[in-house]
């Protein structure tokens, strides 16, 4: 204690004492009032999150893997994260699809900032192809009982097998991006380059016996049970027992979207586009033709759009669809609508990208459309020449050889108006008799004679 303290000063040490023991009490009330307002805080926090469980929202995704799915898969992903949801389950079955649709799926899940679990279900269900990726890109991995996942080799656009220096491309980018996805998850590395190199496939049971995946679950509830309080390989700790599960699932207009950019849909509704059109222009007023070809058309270029084409097989579709209406208007005697038809075919086997893509035109459907239109046009030539070998008839004297029905007070209908007639057998003709024009007198008078049922003149 320094000489000029004040309690040296007065010789009273008692005092100064007891000041000092004032201040420690006080410091030391401040201090439990302190800790019991943080331990008040703390307790009123766990009520209130105890009080509220967690979310979780489950979306239904048992489609192909194509740019309308994908859409929809990253949209809930975004919702998820943006709505405060503790976590997102993809319900997933599918046998695969697009690898440009399959990259922007895992890439939204490892940009996901909450956790993201796969589980392949219900039973029966499957991650093939390009679901492997969505699955190995999730924090947990969990499959039904009676699924497998698997066969995740690339091929090419017609369902081959790709060849050549494009084959060892294809499979070293997509092993290497498979096994990149289970390492970073603590995975089976080795079985990842298998699934691309040799097509591997399992069962649930093997895939968890060997470490393919993380958990198997018989159902949605038992899996959020079972997977709670589970550290992910982001250091993410899972709350998920008891959450508020809430589903997703496609819309009815992401339905029709679906629908539509089918390969096969997509050729058909170009082919009934270019005929309605073809027709609206070969017999002008007609509308309907011109109308449904239209929507049909514009139906297909959405197709055309979201889907990878070739521009090869876009010229070639063009050209098939100039070589049909030529036809109509040019006498080829059929060559420019049988060129037609093999150009058709050619154009939609090649109308969509190869280059990894396993979206692919059946060959039976672009034979039937090429031989349906073919036979349309085959038909409206053979009307068209007929018409053309057929007489001249001018005015009134083309209705010579038409048939009518006689009508009261003598009068017969034919091509929908009333004419007076006479009987050429010199009878009254009878209401109801059918008769066919012999020839047009003077005075716009139908000389007629009666007809049998078998369409010819009466004996």
């Amino acid at each position: 204690m320094k000489a000029d303290d004040p309690c040296l000063l007065r010789g009273a040490s008692k005092p100064c004492l007891d000041s000092i023991s004032v201040d420690v009490e006080k410091l030391s009330l401040r201090g439990f009032l302190a800790v019991g307002a943080l331990a008040a805080g703390l307790f009123v926090g766990a009520s209130a999150e105890a009080a509220t469980p967690p979310r979780v929202l489950a979306v239904e995704f048992a489609n192909d893997v194509n740019p309308v799915t994908q859409a929809f898969a990253t949209d809930a992903i975004e919702r998820a994260n943006a709505e405060g949801f503790s976590a997102i389950v993809i319900l997933l079955d599918t046998p695969g699809g697009l690898l440009s649709s399959m990259r922007k799926i895992y890439q939204a899940e490892l940009a996901s900032r909450i956790p993201v679990i796969v589980y392949v279900s219900p039973r029966g269900a499957r991650a093939a192809s390009a679901g492997v990726w969505i699955g190995q890109a999730a924090d947990v991995l969990a499959m039904a009982p009676e699924t497998n996942i698997g066969s995740s080799t690339p091929i090419g656009a017609g369902g081959e097998e790709i060849g050549g220096d494009a084959r060892r491309k294809a499979i070293n980018d997509a092993a290497a991006s498979l096994r990149a996805l289970a390492k970073s998850h603590g995975r089976n590395v080795r079985w990842a380059d298998a699934a691309v190199r040799r097509a591997a496939n399992l069962t649930a049971d093997e895939a968890l016996a060997q470490n393919v995946i993380d958990v198997t679950a018989p159902s949605l509830p038992a899996l959020l049970r079972k997977i709670d309080g589970t550290r992910v390989s982001r250091g993410l700790v899972l709350r998920t027992a008891g959450a508020q599960v809430e589903r997703a699932e496609l819309s009815g207009w992401k339905r029709i979207l679906d629908t539509i950019i089918d390969p096969n849909i997509i050729v058909l509704l170009m082919s009934l586009g270019t005929l309605g059109i073809v027709v609206e222009l070969w017999n002008p007023g007609l509308v309907f033709p011109g109308a449904v070809g239209g929507i049909s058309l514009i139906l297909g270029l959405y197709g055309l759009q979201v889907l990878p084409v070739s521009w090869a097989g876009i010229l070639l579709m063009l050209l098939a669809a100039g070589f049909f209406g030529a036809e109509l208007f040019i006498v080829s005697h059929g060559a420019l609508a049988l060129a037609g038809a093999i150009t058709f075919v050619f154009g939609a086997l090649i109308l969509f990208d190869p280059a990894g893509e396993n979206y692919q035109v059946s060959l039976q459907v672009a034979l039937a459309i090429a031989g349906t239109v073919g036979l349309f046009f085959t038909f409206a030539l053979t009307k068209a020449v007929e018409a053309r070998r057929r007489p001249v008839a001018v005015g009134i004297h083309q209705l010579v050889g038409d048939r009518g029905t006689v009508r009261r007070g003598g009068f017969v209908l034919v091509q929908g108006e009333l004419w007076r007639a006479r009987s050429l057998a010199g009878r009254p003709l009878e209401a109801g008799e059918l008769v066919e024009v012999a020839h047009v007198e003077d005075g716009l008078v139908l000389a007629v004679r009666p007809t049998d049922e078998s369409g010819g003149p009466a004996a």
